[in-house]
Formats: structure tokens, C-alpha cells, sequence
């Protein structure tokens, strides 16, 4: 095996499928990254597998001979990212797992497990398909990701549950304290064309965001699925995952109907309080109390940290309704006011211990509902 490639490109693609390895993997084979050299295409494949996530990367390279073989990826990560960025050239006699690197600064030698033990990346053979727009898949990651559970003892929430309906694709995520939900709307011919109801593990579509962030393509992403496994196929990148189990939640009956409170307020304005508001809530629970006060225009940010201190600021708002003091934790109403991209929010609630949603104005439709915090004394 033979190849030369340019440090910059073995380093961007050999930290893409790292992130699909192991830190602790159960067979000392997936502490390493599959490599696959093809002298016949003239290019390089890395995969990296735990058994659950996999991503596979394909780029060109000047190949001389072709090979295969796995490699560790923290140490053969580490070796590659500091070299001179310059062309590299990689070499494997073939008589053991065993790669030569050599640069203009020396050479180094790493040693591997053979490619034959590596387990194959699952294939979604049958089942459903669907191309979706890189745009689409963005928008409604970047919107619903945030809210997804990290309490490992309840699976199913650490997802996010995809559905789709004609034109237009759903994404949810809760975490039994917040909701965040995207109709996204898909103009690609075949978005709609495959029923679509799963849960992806939220580790997996974290990965494919960072993928899709870091291409320029406009080409669909393609998307394939069975009961058990997912698999999306971006250019000469693939990400497969196993599907989460288990019932996800309605998610939409917990979504109010009607609200008696409307308040509308400048988005970076709002968040530019709540951050240095933040600072002291920080102290108790990150629990920030707000007071809406239609007859003045304007919503108070408040909180009483016992020894340590208090603050308040005013903040101009659109407010119909009557009076209220509502809590929540200041956390939760960043997280989804950071995800909105628009100028102005709309805040609905009903009273100081029932759901209030945030609704960003004249953009894509993303609703997110938060439980407020009980306000005690």
C-alpha cells in the first residue's frame, strides 16, 4: 500500500470519523480507524465504527498500490495534526499492519490490527428512502438538537424524532422539561415520498451537523431507513446509526391551543438581559422570575439570590394580557432563544404554572415550550 495525499485533507478527514470511535470500546479493534486504500478510483476511505455510530469518509489521493488496514485513531490522529502541512506519503509493506509516514520533518511508523477483524458498517438495504436538502436537514437539526435529553435512563428522549408529512419534515425533541419543534418545508421531489416516523440518536445528527456545516454542496442528502438502522449519504460521506427504541411521546397534545398572555420582544435584546441576568441566577438554580406589566410596555427580569445579591432590568415589550409573574430556568429560555435566527420572539403563556411557548416571528416555524418553575414565597 502507497499513497500521498496533503496533510491538511488526511487530517480534516481522519478527525471526521474519529468521532465515531470508541474512548472505551469493547474490542481493541475499534479503538482504530479502518483504511482503506484503492488504486484503481485513486482514493482513500476512513471509517471509524462503534458499533452503534459509523462515519465513512472516501477522498481523492495519488495512489501507487493499493491496501488495507486499521490504524489507531488517537495515536495516528495525533501524528498526522502535527506534521508540516505539506504532501504526505503513507506506506504499508503489506507483510504486517504496519504504516510509514514520512515528511519533510522525518518519518514515523505506527503499527495496526489487521483490516479483517474490522466489523462492516450496516447497510439499510430494504426499507425507505428520501433525499432531503442539506438547507432542510440544518434548519431543523440546529432548531430541535438542544432540546434533546442527556438522562441516558429515559433512551428514547436522547433523540430526536423525525416525521413526515406532505411537504414538510418534523423535528422533535424534549427532555420532559422543554419542547422544541421544526416543520421544515422540503421542496426536494422525493422528501415527502417515504413515510418517515424515527427516533435518531441526538450523538448521531450532532455528527451529520457538523458534516453538513462543513460542506459546500447543495447536493441532497439521502437518507435511508428500516426499523433498525439509518443511514445518511452526503457526497462521498456516510453516517450510519442504530435507531433509538421504544414509543416517543405525543409530543403535540402538551402544546397549548389557546393562550390568555402574549408578549412580543426584541430576540437580542431579550437575550442580552437574560445573559447578564444569568450571572446571578447562576447563584440560585438559574431560576430567573419575569413580570410582564402591559400597562407600562415592558417585561422585568428579576432575581433574589439570598447572600449573594439581586438584579433587575427592564425590557420594552408588546404585551396583551393581564399581569403576570411567571419563573423559568434561565437556561432553558437561551437555549431556544439562541436557536431562533429572527429579530422579534413571541412569548405565549397562560398562567404561572402551565406551558409557555416561544414562537419566533417571520421565519421557519419552530415552536418551543417550556415548563415554568414554581415561584416559592
Amino acid at each position: 500500500m502507497k499513497f500521498v495525499c496533503p496533510q491538511s485533507e488526511l487530517n480534516q478527514q481522519l478527525s471526521l470519523v474519529s468521532r465515531a470511535v470508541s474512548p472505551r470500546p469493547n474490542r481493541p479493534v475499534l479503538a482504530n480507524v479502518l483504511l482503506q486504500v484503492n488504486g484503481e478510483n485513486q482514493t482513500v476511505t476512513f471509517t471509524g465504527f462503534d458499533e452503534t455510530l459509523g462515519i465513512e469518509t472516501c477522498f481523492p489521493a495519488q495512489v501507487e498500490s493499493s491496501g488495507s488496514l486499521t490504524l489507531p485513531a488517537k495515536l495516528f490522529g495525533e501524528i498526522i495534526s502535527r506534521l508540516p502541512g505539506e504532501d504526505l506519503e503513507i506506506t504499508a509493506d503489506g507483510s504486517e499492519p504496519t504504516v510509514t509516514i514520512i515528511s519533510s520533518s522525518g518519518r514515523y511508523e505506527v503499527r495496526g490490527l489487521s483490516a479483517e477483524d474490522y466489523p462492516a458498517l450496516p447497510l439499510v438495504e430494504t426499507g425507505s428512502a428520501a433525499e432531503l436538502s442539506p438547507e432542510t436537514l440544518i434548519r431543523g437539526l440546529q432548531g430541535s438538537l438542544f432540546a434533546a435529553s442527556t438522562d441516558e435512563t429515559k433512551q428514547v428522549l436522547t433523540g430526536v424524532h423525525l416525521l413526515s408529512e406532505p411537504e414538510i419534515l418534523e423535528f422533535a425533541a424534549t427532555d420532559g422539561h422543554r419542547l422544541a419543534v421544526v416543520q421544515a418545508v422540503d421542496e426536494s421531489p422525493t422528501a415527502a415520498d417515504a413515510e418517515m416516523k424515527v427516533t435518531v440518536p441526538a450523538k448521531a445528527l450532532r455528527e451529520l451537523d457538523r458534516m453538513l456545516q462543513a460542506h459546500s454542496t447543495t447536493a441532497p442528502v439521502i437518507f435511508r431507513f428500516d426499523d433498525i438502522q439509518v443511514c445518511f449519504e452526503l457526497d462521498h460521506q456516510r453516517l450510519t446509526c442504530r435507531l433509538l427504541e421504544g414509543q416517543y411521546p405525543n409530543y403535540r397534545q402538551l402544546i397549548p391551543k389557546q393562550f390568555a398572555r402574549q408578549m412580543t420582544v426584541d430576540r437580542k435584546l431579550f437575550i442580552s438581559s437574560l445573559e447578564r441576568i444569568a450571572v446571578l441566577a447562576s447563584q440560585k438554580n438559574d431560576i430567573v422570575k419575569l413580570t410582564l406589566i402591559p400597562a407600562e410596555g415592558s417585561v422585568a427580569l428579576s432575581v433574589e439570590a439570598q447572600e449573594v445579591g439581586s438584579g433587575r432590568e427592564v425590557v420594552p415589550a408588546q404585551i396583551t394580557g393581564d399581569d403576570l409573574d411567571i419563573a423559568f430556568n434561565v437556561r432553558y429560555l437561551l437555549d431556544g432563544l439562541k436557536a431562533f435566527q429572527c429579530s422579534e420572539v413571541q412569548i405565549q403563556c397562560n398562567s404561572a404554572t402551565s406551558p409557555s411557548v416561544l414562537i419566533p416571528l417571520g421565519e421557519l416555524k419552530m415552536t418551543y415550550l417550556v415548563m415554568p418553575v414554581q415561584i416559592r414565597g
